[in-house]
This record gives structure tokens, sequence and C-alpha cells, in this order.
């Protein structure tokens, strides 16, 4: 490992550690994690067996959600010092939808020596056998808990001509499928992914609808952790049924969920068309 050349302070390692099958570790995750001087863990616990698999012993410290703000100080106080350190989460890249930002994004802002060392991430891992294009994807994370949030995060991405790629834990799959079909229609296309490269690894291709009830037909399918990818909009610019087919499936499921006003005044800001014909679909909607 080297120190910066403009100071004798430590280096903040980012390292990537397996999300499931402990053969994924890199040789070089293995090296650093042996040579730094603290390993800071979202969960000590977890981070111990994955050590014990490897035949380390290292001094660990905690860092996740609810104290990794305050952390940054002493993690400071440490590099400062010129002690190396790791970062690790649960499983898979720090950071991507795992604690660390604050603290990285601090260390950068002092100039700090912050190195990645790349590995597993289920993101990536996902979208390389899903079958659908990857040359322009985003990542949107976990949606949130309660149904109005979701379907209000989803709404914003009803029109995207690119893949979609979401988190979702065993507790809230079914009822983000169900918001997930309300929102872009039961046929829309998708992928799911289920416990990757670990024992149960499963996949499912399909529909909305489909997966929904795969979901349901057996309660072991809902167990795990799971990447959801939903397929690129096909909508085309000069088919105007499709593009009024698409207002009026948004302005339905905003209407369930919002006074008609704001339905309106949201779904002109999403489909560029007028408030006014918008509030009147709306009113019709709601009375149907």
């Amino acid at each position: 490992m080297q120190k910066t050349a403009s100071d004798q302070h430590g280096i903040l390692y980012i390292v990537a550690t397996p999300i499931g099958n402990l053969g994924d570790i890199t040789q070089r995750a293995v090296d650093i994690l042996s040579l730094v001087d603290k390993i800071c863990a979202e969960d000590t616990r977890n981070t111990r067996k994955l050590l014990t698999h490897l035949g380390l012993k290292k001094n660990l410290v905690a860092l996740h959600d609810h104290n990794e703000r305050q952390k940054i100080d002493e993690v400071i106080e440490w590099l400062s010092n010129g002690e190396h350190l790791a970062l690790v989460s649960d499983a898979g890249t720090p950071l991507i939808s795992d604690p660390g930002y604050h603290l990285v994004k601090a260390l950068r802002e002092r100039d700090f020596q912050v190195v990645p060392i790349p590995g597993a991430s289920a993101i990536i891992t996902a979208l390389s056998v899903a079958g659908l294009a990857t040359n322009k994807f985003s990542f949107e994370g976990f949606l949130p808990a309660k149904e109005t949030g979701r379907k209000q995060a989803l709404l914003l991405n009803m029109e995207n001509s690119y893949t979609q790629v979401y988190y979702e834990s065993s507790h809230r799959i079914v009822q983000s499928v169900a918001t997930m079909r309300d929102v872009f229609g039961a046929e829309k296309k998708v992928v799911l992914a289920r416990e990757l490269t670990k024992l149960y690894e499963q996949f499912f291709y399909g529909t909305l609808d489909e997966l929904h009830q795969w979901l349901l037909d057996d309660a072991m399918h809902q167990k795990g952790e799971f990447v959801i990818m939903l397929a690129p909009s096909e909508k085309e610019d000069s088919d105007s049924n499709s593009f009024e087919a698409s207002t009026e499936q948004l302005l339905s499921v905003l209407v369930d969920e919002l006074p008609v006003k704001q339905a309106a005044k949201i779904a002109a800001k999403l489909t560029g068309q007028s408030k006014n014909v918008l509030y009147k679909q709306a009113m019709a909607l709601q009375k149907n």
C-alpha cells in the first residue's frame, strides 16, 4: 500500500465483498483486508464471518446508517495518524444503497486518499444475464415503504426509454411488484433476480402480471434479496394512440392517490400537456 505523495496520511480503501458466494472475493480485496489497520463494517458480525473464512483477525469498527456521520471525525483522526482503513458493507460494493456516502464525501473534501477495490455488485451481476438493454440504465435503489410513495416514485419513471433497476427485500417484494403492475401495466416486461450467487439463486423472465402471480404461487419465491429490472418503454413518438393511453393510465393512478387538481398538475408536468385538459380527463376518470 502506498501513501499519498503530499503527506503521510493513511488511505481509506472501499472494498467490495461477495454478494453471496464467498468464492467471489478478489485476491486484491483479500490483500487489502489483511494489511489495513482497521475495517469499518456495516455489520461487524457479518464481516467477522467473512474474515474467519479468509483466516483473518482484524480490528472491526461498526459504521452504518445510524452512526456514520458521528464516526467521520474519528475516521479522519485515524487517517491523519497514518492508519490505513477499509470500508466494507454487508455484501457487494459499498455506498451502492449502503452506508459510506457521507464519509467518502467528507474525506474527498479534505483531500484524503480514497481508493476503490472493485468486485461484486448485485446491479451489474443481475444486468449481465437479464437480456435487457444495458447501453443505458438507471439504478433506482429501494422504493419507498409506503404505497403512495412507491407510486409517486414509479410515476416519474413511466416513460423512461431505458432499463430500470430496483432493489427489494422479502418484506415488500409482493407489494412493490403489484404497484409496478398498477403503474406500468400488466404486460410490462420484467426480469427478477433472486438470491444472486447463493445456493437458491433464481431468475424470472416475463411480464409484471406473471411475476406477481409467480410470487404468490410459492412462498419460497418471496424469500431472500431481489433485483428487479424493468424493460425500456417501447413507445414510439409517432404513435399518438399509445401516448394518449399512457397519459390516461398516468392520470388514473394519480387520481387514486391525490385530489383531481393536484393529479392534473403533476400529469401536466410529466407529459407537457395542458393542465386544464388533463383536469377534465381526471374529473371524468374519477366519476367512472
